[in-house]
């Protein structure tokens, strides 16, 4: 299982930064080089630090 979220300081200054797609898309390349299949994925949005909220992708992998 991976979990890949946005970054902390973009969501404080900008309020969202989104999910790093670059960072993603070289996570799920490296797995698939070495076998692995993405099986499932969602996002899901947490609380961060008292004010803002902060996206992270919940990725599941299988062989």
């Amino acid at each position: 299982m991976l979990h890949v979220t946005e970054g902390g300081i973009g969501t404080i200054f900008l309020g969202a930064s989104g999910i790093p797609i670059k960072r993603l898309e070289m996570t799920l390349n490296k797995e698939a080089a070495d076998g692995w299949t993405l099986v499932f994925q969602f996002v899901e949005q947490k609380r961060f630090m008292l004010f803002w909220k902060r996206e992270a992708v919940i990725i599941t992998l299988a062989r």
